[in-house]
């Protein structure tokens, strides 16, 4: 679930709290970076959880209508083919999916269901909504579309979600684009019949990924006088203290890519760095940053300690 570019945020994040004091032990912030990094798989349980709560509030509206005290045919004969989702009920009674939410705590819907009751209005509202309700008689490909475009346009862009998650736990704001992207892909994926792997797919790829996080950011740590020194023997106009903090922390890891991550590219690190530069850092610094790496890249040819094999990768 996790690529290789959240992999060196949630590394980037780690060594800036390392760095300024909030975790005072490598070994602590070790295991912090695994926590944040496995609680992108916590979140894509919660918004997994959050469409089965949205189809169980439904169903709870629809009964309570029965029991007006002035009901209509409508009211007796409710139009049920939202909560008969085939999608929703699969998700719904997949065991293993809401055993794990319970066990790891994280049914959150039945505390903050006024979260659950305002989506339900947005849906309510929704032209993709009337349009599924009063379409053909729908097959699981037209309930499994509908649940796309319902999570595409109403879940995943709502300002309220994305503000509860902000309060409920930081980390999650960087994880919830990722998550999002992964579930719509999950829900193309679907089948009448899924496996429970894929509904709940692993926070890692494989352990290659999860080996790269961790060393990325011993690396970074274990040398960071070096490659401080290294940088600052490229910016002669420019001390330690006037360049930014997360730009130090960028270029240092690129620098641990370029002498211990033999298998990846000179470009790959760059770009990827240049990338992370423009969301989290300065406007400019992406530029800043591109030109020390590309004199630290020249550095370590010309002193035949880039670290990289096979073609193509120096």
């Amino acid at each position: 679930m996790l690529t290789r570019r959240h992999i060196r945020i949630k590394v980037l994040q780690t060594i800036y709290a390392f760095d300024k004091a909030e975790i005072d032990e490598l070994k602590k912030s070790e295991k912090f970076l695994v926590y944040s990094m496995e609680q992108m798989r916590d979140l894509h349980l919660v918004m997994l959880g959050l469409l089965v709560n949205l189809r169980a509030y439904a169903e709870v509206q629809l009964e309570k209508r029965k029991k007006k005290h002035l009901v209509t045919q409508e009211d007796l004969n409710p139009n049920t083919r939202f909560i008969d989702n085939k999608v929703l009920v699969l998700l719904k009674d997949n065991a293993a999916l809401n055993n794990l939410i319970a066990e790891r705590k994280l049914d959150f819907w039945q505390l903050d269901d006024e979260y659950i009751s305002l989506l339900h209005k947005e849906v309510l509202a929704s032209e993709i909504f009337e349009q599924y309700m009063n379409g053909a008689e729908p097959d699981f490909k037209a309930d499994k579309d509908f649940v796309i475009q319902l999570y595409k346009q109403i879940i995943a862009p709502n300002d309220k979600l994305y503000d509860y998650f902000e309060d409920k736990r930081l980390t999650w704001l960087d994880d919830y684009p990722v998550v999002n992207t992964g579930i719509v892909k999950l829900l193309n994926q679907m089948g009448p019949n899924p496996s429970d792997g894929k509904l709940m797919p692993p926070a890692f790829k494989n352990k290659e990924d999860l080996d790269f996080g961790v060393d990325l950011f011993r690396k970074v740590v274990l040398h960071d006088e070096k490659y401080t020194k290294d940088i600052i023997g490229k910016t002669p106009n420019w001390d330690k203290d006037r360049i930014a903090d997360l730009d130090m922390i960028m270029i240092k890891m690129g620098i641990a890519e370029f002498l211990h991550f033999p298998s990846i590219p000179v470009k790959v690190t760059i770009n990827e760095y240049l990338e992370i530069a423009k969301e989290y850092s300065t406007p400019k610094s992406s530029i800043f940053i591109n030109g020390i790496l590309d004199k630290l890249v020249q550095q370590y040819r010309d002193n035949d300690s880039l670290n990289k094999i096979g073609r193509g990768l120096r």
